[in-house]
């Protein structure tokens, strides 16, 4: 199969685009470039069984607002998650997330479309839920309560829109990812907490740690992602999926306990309860029936000692957790700071992609 991935140099991306490469898929890539400043560990260290020097795919640096249908033609699939990631950056550049993630989005499934591409798979979010009391699943009632969430739920009703006999969509709620990444991100909870444990000592939470999130490794989503590429298309045609696991359901609080029994000498303390009212469980069944050979393996316990692991393998100093590299709000407003892009997030050194 012949395989366009957007967001291929990004922290899902590095993760997705070797395993793809390895089960003997043609995979170009797509990337702006805006992370690649977060290096953290060569690929074999995040992903077993992956060489020393890794399998990169050919990759095209542009925007997707500047993808035209001709850049398309001949792929069999296109696997989007070039996004803007995250609810600090949406706040930074509402509109500009809007543009990006979902108008973008839509124009590049257009795209596709036009372009003959019959599979067309996109990783949307759990937090398209917002606030939910008990558990939910993918028949639940959608309550987006951020840029980013919002534009989640938009671009799954606009492409479902799309579906027809050419044309089939998938759409992956992923739950909240963690875990080592060649391009790693410490500003989702499992990965910073346990950042915090490494080079601190100590994690403070500013909460009380009661409300749950569902989380999955990022590994387990590459390996949905490839399960949604090998489904029949009766089966993926405009299917709606959690992407995890009911074991992987946790308060944040105990996400924090695992942490800090992972390293050892880290103080832990909580604080009042938060503001942020996002709150829910997720039920993992119906992935698990669509796709038989989907296999969760990792654990939130896992995930703390893989990482532990790395950071012990690179001696990761402060400078690299701190640093606006891994970080996706601090890397796009040094950039914005730098007039290295402008307000719209295109780069404007020469004006156009670089």
């Amino acid at each position: 199969m012949r395989i366009f991935v957007t967001g291929s140099d990004g922290y899902l991306g590095s993760l997705l685009t070797p395993q793809l490469m390895a089960e003997g898929h043609d995979v170009v890539g797509l990337d702006t470039g805006f992370y690649r400043t977060g290096w953290l560990c060569p690929p074999h260290l995040a992903i077993p069984g992956e060489g020393p020097a890794g399998s990169v795919p050919l990759t095209r640096n542009s925007d997707i607002r500047h993808i035209k249908a001709e850049d398309l033609r001949g792929f069999d699939a296109v696997v989007h998650m070039a996004e803007l990631s995250n609810d600090p950056l949406g706040d930074l550049v509402a509109d500009v997330t809007y543009d990006i993630n979902h108008a973008g989005s839509v124009h590049l499934a257009e795209c596709a479309k036009r372009a003959g591409v019959s599979r067309f798979i996109y990783l949307s979010s759990c937090s398209v839920y917002g606030v939910a009391e008990g558990t939910v699943d993918e028949t639940s009632p959608l309550n987006p309560l951020t840029a980013y969430a919002k534009c989640k739920a938009m671009v799954e009703r606009d492409l479902t829109a799309m579906a027809d006999d050419e044309f089939s969509p998938t759409f992956l709620r992923n739950a909240t990812a963690f875990g080592a990444s060649p391009r790693m991100r410490f500003d989702i909870v499992l990965n910073n907490l346990c950042g915090l444990a490494w080079v601190e000592h100590k994690i403070a939470m500013t909460s009380d740690g009661t409300p749950w999130r569902p989380l999955v490794h990022g590994l387990d989503i590459a390996k949905a992602i490839s399960c949604a590429l090998r489904a029949p298309r009766e089966v993926a045609h405009a299917l709606v999926v959690n992407v995890g696991s009911d074991q992987n359901n946790w308060t944040v609080r105990e996400i924090a306990e695992a942490v800090a029994d992972e390293f050892p000498g880290c103080e832990l303390s909580f604080g009042p309860p938060s503001g942020d009212q996002r709150s829910y469980r997720v039920a993992f069944a119906k992935i698990r029936e669509a796709f038989p050979d989907f296999d969760p393996r990792w654990d939130i316990a896992a995930g703390a000692r893989q990482l532990h692991r790395v950071f012990e393998s690179i001696a990761m100093e402060p400078e690299t957790f701190y640093g606006r590299g891994h970080t996706r709000l601090k890397q796009v407003e040094y950039l914005l700071k730098t007039g290295q892009v402008d307000d719209s997030l295109f780069w404007v050194q020469q004006g156009r992609d670089i």
